[in-house]
């Protein structure tokens, strides 16, 4: 049985640290504050011991679930584990240290690093030029429609349309209205890969780009990627690569060879860095040699021999997106995520990822649907329609996976296929790891038939039993007090 989790520590009177009363000019600067702006009541301050705050945070930590402490087949996200050389990397003092405003001759590792980094993915997009500064893949999205739009409008080309499939990540529609596009959904064929036809039918002057994935959402490969790029081309538009799946087709294919002309790369998917909403991310963009003069702003030129500069002259930008340039400690993580593999070792990663997301497939393709069959890429979709007719949602089925001391996969994404399950187990896990989660699978189909409350009521070992997710998001506990008030009323 989970220990209850308890908040409240505080006692009158305990205390962590000593703090010296202030003396000489400090100890008067609370007489030179108008008497308007000094608090009048006290802070409210927990009174806890160091002992107490360290086994409370310690035991937080132990809650927290990762790929460092188990399996996390989250699809689409790939969440594979993160070699700790990397951390070491980015923690040397000429990385760690560094502050953003020293001027560049006193950092030329640093930026010798950095341009090392921008040719390396440039070589392994396809593409003529990139930009670190994006801090996550939604970021760099959005830094490429921008540049996308940039680029349409100095040649007196205003369209307003961005098309995007129907198995798409919610944050393609989403980028393209933010970047003031109207948005046009393109369906699916029956083999789960984009209608040709009728994106023939949507394309026309008014289509400023397509935004793709390939590997799609549901892990197919996009075979008439060629095609798809001629029909957005001839029509005047430009096609983007969401680099989500990049993880499927690394050294194999690259994006610019398939046509497209702007691409984003999740650093924390593909290249093993740590994920992290928003901030501790990264999503470089990469261009072809068109669009390099709308990039974000500075660009690092130069070289080793005559210097690095950061260059601002550039008045076709889209302008600076970030602070500085981009989440340096993430960057230098890739970087030798990049170097300890070499071209062969990425080449690696993709094939032995497929190989994993089919093997996966072939043990549970038994037990439940996969509504597009055939090889898959990295991941795969299974619609769990007949669970669901017997009494157990996809929902019930990710639940009870955490009994198991695994991460449930992604559910109900995408939206094209009922009760779907997306499962992805990248290259980095171990097939005894695998055979687990297929036969935890397969127990658990079992469970619907034979035991189905196990379903309904998981998870039972969890510090929090099952949310009333509903509830949940649109009444959120935010605030310590009320936390506070939640955890009295159960005591």
């Amino acid at each position: 049985m989970a220990v209850p989790l308890i908040f409240e520590r505080s006692h009158p009177g305990r205390r962590g640290v000593a703090v010296p009363t202030p003396t000489g000019i400090a100890g008067q600067l609370a007489d030179w504050v108008p008497a308007e702006f000094r608090r009048q009541s006290d802070l409210g301050l927990p009174e806890v011991t160091e002992e107490d705050v360290v086994r409370h945070y310690t035991y937080l930590s132990h809650l927290n679930y990762g790929v460092d402490t188990g399996f996390y087949p989250l699809g689409s996200c790939t969440m594979k584990y993160n070699p700790k050389v990397n951390d070491w990397a980015a923690g040397l003092p000429g990385f760690a240290d560094v502050h953003p405003d020293q001027p560049p001759s006193t950092i030329p590792g640093l930026l010798f690093l950095l341009a090392e980094l921008e040719r390396a993915l440039a070589e392994v997009t396809g593409m003529d030029a990139v930009s670190l500064q994006p801090a996550a893949g939604a970021h760099g999205e959005l830094t490429g429609i921008l540049m996308i739009r940039a680029y349409l409008a100095a040649q007196g080309d205003q369209r307003t349309t961005v098309l995007v499939p129907d198995s798409a990540h919610g944050t393609n529609p989403a980028t393209a209205a933010m970047a003031g596009y109207q948005v046009r959904e393109i369906p699916s064929n029956r083999r789960g890969r984009v209608d040709l036809a009728a994106l023939r039918q949507h394309m026309d002057g008014s289509v400023a780009a397509l935004m793709l994935t390939n590997p799609n959402t549901l892990g197919l490969f996009e075979d008439e990627v060629l095609e798809i790029a001629e029909t957005v081309h001839r029509a005047g538009g430009l096609l983007y690569y969401d680099g989500a799946n990049a993880n499927a087709i690394l050294g194999r294919v690259r994006p610019g060879d398939m046509g497209f002309d702007v691409v984003h790369l999740n650093l924390h998917k593909t290249f093993a860095t740590p994920h992290g909403g928003g901030g501790p991310g990264a999503g470089p963009v990469a261009v072809k040699k068109a669009l390099e003069p709308f990039l974000p702003l500075p660009r690092l030129v130069g070289n080793a021999e005559t210097g690095w500069q950061w260059d601002y002259d550039r008045p076709q930008s889209i302008g600076r997106v970030r602070s500085y340039y981009g989440n340096i400690g993430v960057l230098v993580r890739a970087y030798a995520y990049l170097r300890s593999q070499g071209a062969e070792g990425l080449k690696q990663v993709a094939e032995t990822a497929v190989l994993h997301a089919n093997y996966l497939l072939s043990q549970v393709g038994q037990d439940y649907h996969s509504p597009f069959p055939g090889p898959v890429k990295h991941e795969f979709v299974l619609s769990l329609t007949e669970q669901k007719r017997r009494g157990a949602r996809a929902l019930d089925v990710a639940k009870r996976l955490i009994d198991f001391g695994m991460y449930p996969p992604t559910v109900y994404f995408p939206l094209v296929v009922e009760e779907a399950l997306m499962v992805e187990p990248t290259e980095t896990e171990s097939r005894e790891m695998i055979d687990r989660f297929a036969d935890a699978l397969k127990q658990i189909n079992r469970e619907i038939d034979e035991n189905p409350a196990l379903l309904h009521e998981a998870p039972h070992d969890t510090i929090v039993s099952r949310l009333d997710e509903a509830r949940a998001a649109r009444h959120p506990l935010l605030g310590w007090p009320q936390l506070k008030a939640e955890e009295e009323s159960r005591s």
